[in-house]
């Protein structure tokens, strides 16, 4: 009998190990989403930064900074970085689970006057 608690104390080990493993490679995988989307900010920022001042240091006179020239760059450059941040933050970034569940709670609440 001893014998059996010994094996079933392992394997229990050996499943907490491999849990603990398991959680630790999902938890580096969106830390590494979430780094690569920040370095993508970062790098969007410093450039179109950059780009803007450079077509703006080189206006004819008369021309007007707003003009679609002038920002075509962040546009679409920004609808891609919007697509990044969906992929890591996904659908949590607008209706995440905190808001779903504020919002059950209070149809429950008002819902909760035809109860009593």
């Amino acid at each position: 009998m001893e014998n059996y608690k010994n094996i079933s104390e392992n394997s229990n080990n050996a499943q907490a190990n491999f849990n603990k493993e398991e959680a630790y490679l999902r938890a580096k995988k969106k830390f590494d989403k979430l780094k690569g989307f920040y370095w993508h900010l970062a790098a969007y920022i410093v450039v179109n930064i950059f780009l803007i001042v450079m077509v703006t240091t080189h206006l004819d006179e008369g021309e007007s900074f707003w003009q679609f020239e002038t920002f075509a760059t962040p546009i679409f450059w920004g609808i891609g970085l919007a697509f990044h941040a969906m992929g890591v933050f996904g659908p949590d970034l607008l209706f995440g689970k905190n808001w779903e569940k504020r919002k059950i709670d209070d149809y429950m609440n008002k819902d909760k006057r035809h109860w009593e």
